[in-house]
C-alpha cells in the first residue's frame, strides 16, 4: 500500500521516538496538532514542528521532499500525539492520496491506544477501590486468631468482586463473613463495597446470621441489578466453644480440627443473594478449642481445569497434609497455612479472584468465665460488688478488686436504674479482665463532663479514666455495657490529671 513504511523504516526511526515529548502551548508543534489532518514534512508548519518532535537532530533522520508526513493522533476527546511516516529516499515520494491513508492508520492507531489507556485505568480504579473496601488489617478478639488473603484475578479476568471480613461483636463472640458478587467489573467491586458495608452495618445490630442474609438479599433487590452474590456469615462464641453459620449459595468452609482431620462442613447451601423471596437456615455446631476454620471463595476451589467440588476435596486433603507435618498435638501456624492453602492453585493465571480468610479457635475455658443474673433493685450493685471480689480471689487478681467492684458498681447502677428484667453480669479473665453488664434497656449510655452541682452522671467518666478499653452495643434485646483491665493494678489504673 503507497504511503505505509517498511519495518526497517520503522526500525530505523525507533531510536528518536523514544521520548516523551512536551508540547508547547502556541508553539509550531501545538499548530500541526491542532489542525487535526496529516501534511507533509516539508510544509512549512511540518518543517519547524519536526525539531520540537524529534529533537535537534530528529529533523536530520526525516528523508527529504515528499518523502515523510506528519500526521497527528486524534483519540475520542482529545490529542495524544503523532505519527510520522516515513518513505526511503530511493522510493517514490509520498502523493496527495497518501495523506489519507495516513488519515486513516493514525485514527485507528489513537483510538486503539486510547481505548488501551482508558481500560488501563478503569482497571486500576476498580482494583483500587476493591482494595480499599477490604479491611487494612483484621481485629484481635478474645478466644480466636485471624489470618487472610486476598489474590486478585489475572488481568484478563480484571477485578472481581470477592470480600471478606471479621467483625467483633458483644459478648467477646466475632462475626467471620465471606462473600463473592458475581462478575469482573467496576460495578461487581461497588456492589461488593455496598453488600459489605450493609453486612457490618446488620452485625452492629446483632442479628442472627440468617437474618443478616436476609437482608442482605432485600438489599441486593434495592439495588435494581441482575449481579447476584454468594455469602457465607458465621458466628463464633468462645465461651460456648460454638459457631452458627448460614450459608446463601457459597461453598462450604472447611474445619481442620487438632488432630488433624478435615471436615467440609455440612452446612444448607442456601440461595444467592439477589434471588429475592427466600428464607435461610441457619446451623450451629461445635468449634473445638485448637480447630481452624477455612472461610474461601470459589476461585480457590473452581477453575475450568476442575470443578468446585474437585477442589473442594483437594482442599480438604491440603489442609489434612499440612496440619500432618506440625503432629496431632499442635496445630499449622496460621499464616504459614494460608499460604500453603493458596500454593494448591499451581502455575497460570486464575480465573477469578481468591478471597481466604482463616480462624483459629482458642477459645475461653469455663473457669475462666463468671456468669450472673441481678434483679434491677438498689441491693444489685453492692452484691455485684461482693461477687466480683470473690471471682476476683478465685483467680488471684486481688490487686485489681478496688478498680473492679468501682467500675462494676457504677455500670450495675446505670442499668438497674432504667432496667424492668434482670440485669446479666459477666467477668472474663483472659490477656486481661474483661466485664460485660447487660441489660433491655436499648438506649446507649453517654460520656458527658458532669457539673459541680451535680449528684450524678460520673460513672461512665471513671470507667473511662481508669478502664484500658471499655464501649456500649446495642443489642436486639437491649445492650451491653463492657470495659477491660489490663491484669495487673498499674497498668489498669490511669494516670491521675
Amino acid at each position: 500500500m503507497p504511503g505505509v513504511p517498511e519495518p526497517t523504516e520503522l526500525a530505523e526511526l525507533s531510536a528518536v521516538t523514544a521520548e516523551l515529548c512536551e508540547v508547547q502551548p502556541g508553539g509550531a508543534l501545538a499548530e500541526v496538532l491542532r489542525g487535526v489532518r496529516p501534511v507533509f514534512a516539508d510544509s512549512p508548519a511540518a518543517r519547524a514542528a519536526l525539531p520540537e518532535l524529534l529533537g535537534d537532530d530528529g529533523e536530520l533522520v526525516v528523508p527529504t521532499g515528499q518523502r515523510a508526513i506528519l500526521a497527528p493522533l486524534r483519540g475520542r476527546r482529545r490529542v495524544i500525539g503523532a505519527a510520522l511516516f516515513l518513505r526511503r529516499p530511493e522510493r517514490l515520494a509520498f502523493e496527495a492520496d497518501d495523506l489519507l491513508v495516513a488519515a486513516q492508520l493514525a485514527t485507528h492507531s489513537a483510538l486503539g491506544i486510547d481505548k488501551a489507556v482508558l481500560y488501563g485505568r478503569e482497571a486500576y480504579i476498580a482494583d483500587e477501590l476493591q482494595r480499599t473496601m477490604l479491611p487494612e488489617t483484621l481485629p484481635r478478639p478474645t478466644g480466636v486468631r485471624l489470618a487472610s488473603r486476598y489474590l486478585p484475578a489475572a488481568e484478563t479476568a480484571r477485578v472481581g468482586g470477592d470480600w471478606y471480613d471479621a467483625i467483633p461483636l458483644p459478648g467477646s463472640r466475632v462475626a467471620l463473613v465471606v462473600g463473592d458478587v458475581m462478575g469482573h467489573s467496576m460495578t461487581s467491586a461497588a456492589i461488593m463495597g455496598q453488600l459489605r458495608t450493609t453486612a457490618q452495618t446488620l452485625a452492629g445490630l446483632d442479628l442472627p446470621p440468617q437474618e443478616v442474609l436476609h437482608h442482605l438479599d432485600e438489599q441486593a433487590q434495592r439495588l435494581g441489578t441482575d449481579r447476584m452474590a454468594t455469602c457465607l456469615y458465621a458466628v463464633y462464641d468462645p465461651v460456648s466453644h460454638r459457631i452458627t453459620i448460614a450459608n446463601a449459595g457459597h461453598p462450604p468452609p472447611v474445619l481442620l480440627h487438632l488432630g488433624g482431620r478435615a471436615e467440609v462442613l455440612r452446612v444448607p447451601p442456601g440461595a444467592p443473594i439477589g434471588v429475592g423471596g427466600v428464607d435461610f437456615e441457619a446451623v450451629e455446631l461445635d468449634a473445638p478449642a485448637g480447630a481452624t476454620l477455612l472461610l474461601y471463595t470459589d476461585g480457590l476451589v473452581e477453575s475450568r481445569l476442575r470443578d468446585v467440588w474437585t477442589g473442594i476435596e483437594q482442599l480438604r486433603e491440603k489442609l489434612a497434609a499440612t496440619a500432618q507435618l506440625t503432629g496431632p498435638d499442635h496445630p499449622p501456624p496460621l499464616e504459614a497455612l494460608c499460604d500453603e492453602v493458596l500454593d494448591m492453585l499451581g502455575p497460570g493465571d486464575r480465573d477469578d479472584d481468591i478471597a481466604l480468610l482463616a480462624a483459629r479457635f482458642d477459645g475461653i475455658a469455663p473457669s475462666d468465665v463468671a456468669y450472673w443474673f441481678l434483679e434491677p433493685e438498689d441491693a444489685a450493685p453492692g452484691r455485684a460488688r461482693r461477687l466480683a471480689r470473690r471471682a476476683l480471689s478465685r483467680w488471684g487478681l486481688e490487686e485489681l478488686s478496688d478498680s473492679v467492684e468501682l467500675l462494676v458498681s457504677e455500670v450495675v447502677t446505670n442499668a438497674v436504674r432504667y432496667a424492668s428484667r434482670p440485669v446479666t453480669l459477666r467477668l472474663l479473665r483472659t490477656d486481661v479482665l474483661r466485664c460485660e453488664v447487660g441489660d433491655d434497656v436499648p438506649q446507649l449510655p453517654r460520656l458527658r463532663q458532669a457539673r459541680a452541682t451535680d449528684e450524678g452522671g460520673r460513672g461512665l467518666y471513671l470507667v473511662n479514666k481508669l478502664a484500658r478499653r471499655w464501649g456500649a452495643t446495642r443489642l436486639s434485646t437491649g445492650k451491653v455495657v463492657w470495659f477491660e483491665l489490663n491484669r495487673s493494678s498499674s497498668a489498669g489504673r490511669a494516670e491521675p490529671g
